[in-house]
């Protein structure tokens, strides 16, 4: 699976929390599967472009 998400990004937005390591594995794995569901839904409209309303 490709990494989906910029660590530095999340660290810079959790602020001062800290973050384990497997986290970001967790993290990485639910935007896949957003980005899954919206590719789907898009397709189940005809479309071939992914919108924020396939979100």
């Amino acid at each position: 699976m490709a990494d989906l998400i910029d660590k530095a990004a999340v660290k810079e937005q959790l602020e001062d929390m800290n973050v384990v390591s497997d986290f970001y594995e967790a993290l990485d794995g639910e935007v896949a599967t957003v980005l899954d569901n919206a590719a789907r839904r898009a397709e189940e409209n005809d479309r071939k472009t992914v919108q924020p309303r396939d979100l």
